[in-house]
């Protein structure tokens, strides 16, 4: 049976600084099991790619008219659970040494922050700590830095909206040269 696709657009809310993650798994987790999603966005979302593929989609993306793009995630087989995402507690910090590098992205609007993040973290050491501020939950940062080797640990401040994360560069890590 060919399968149908339920339409999502969030460009509007991205294009008024909201993350739109939540609205996106709310739509998958509504599939039936013969539909995929067609998915408008501001920018190509690579870190949704692995996400969703985690929970058995493929995808095609293309770019459309004013940079905007047009991603159909289609169903290709069963979830995949992530261990290093599902079953990794977080880390106690009480004796990760004091940030060697800090970043304030929250005036970014995604994926900035977290291309900023990966990158800065490239040229860290094994064992250096990142501390950024951002102005959202970084839902597709966090199976990145997972499947990176990178510990984190992260959460809303006192003021409710600025989010604190702290990184601390994977074993085994050489900085770029």
């Amino acid at each position: 049976m060919p399968q149908t696709f339920v339409d999502l657009d969030v460009r509007p809310i991205l294009r008024g600084g909201g993350e739109p993650f939540e609205k996106i798994m709310q739509a998958v987790n509504a599939l039936a099991p013969d539909q995929g999603l067609r998915l408008y966005a501001t920018f190509k979302p690579l870190p949704l790619f692995q996400v969703l593929g985690s929970k058995g989609f493929a995808h095609e993306a293309r770019e459309i008219e004013g940079g905007d793009w047009e991603v159909l995630f289609r169903r290709i087989g069963a979830p995949v659970e992530d261990e290093a995402i599902t079953n990794a507690a977080p880390p106690d910090t009480r004796d990760w040494p004091d940030p060697a590098r800090q970043m304030d992205n929250r005036d970014l609007e995604p994926p900035e922050p977290m291309i900023r993040i990966l990158a800065a973290l490239e040229t860290m050491r094994s064992g250096d700590v990142l501390e950024a501020l951002l102005c959202r939950e970084p839902m597709f940062l966090l199976p990145e830095l997972a499947k990176r080797g990178h510990a984190w640990r992260g959460g809303f401040e006192p003021d409710g909206t600025t989010y604190k994360i702290l990184v601390r560069v994977g074993e085994g890590q050489e900085p770029a040269a």
